[in-house]
């Protein structure tokens, strides 16, 4: 069975940092695009950033030049650095993998960590 497992979330103060990071455990063959998705109260869940396995990224808008996101594929790792952080990104993030296992494909999400950003 394959999971992720999400930390770095917490509470900061708008314009602040923090670094979240999301694991990859199970028996994995590759691991294809990582991504980071949030969902705040009342919300539905967005695409926040997502890297493929060359490296290629992409950001949704409202992140740019604030968030990068990064891989470690030795360590089935993923990483998003915030930067500038408003009260607006406030969510629970949730971390998202294309997983290729014992069992086939897998699309896995982790269980998420919340982010508040306090003004």
């Amino acid at each position: 069975q394959v999971q992720l497992v999400e930390s770095g979330g917490g509470l900061v103060q708008a314009g602040g940092s923090l670094r979240l990071s999301c694991a990859a455990s199970g028996i994995i063959f590759s691991i294809n695009t990582m991504g980071w998705y949030r969902q705040a109260p009342g919300k539905q869940r967005e695409l926040v950033a997502v890297i493929n396995g060359g490296g290629s990224t992409n950001y949704a808008d409202s992140v740019k030049g604030r968030f990068t996101i990064s891989r470690d594929n030795a360590k089935n790792t993923v990483y998003l650095q915030m930067n500038s952080l408003k009260p607006e990104d406030t969510a629970v993030y949730y971390c998202n993998a294309g997983v290729h296992s014992r069992s086939g494909f897998l699309a896995v999400w982790g269980r998420g960590t919340l982010v508040t950003v306090s003004s």
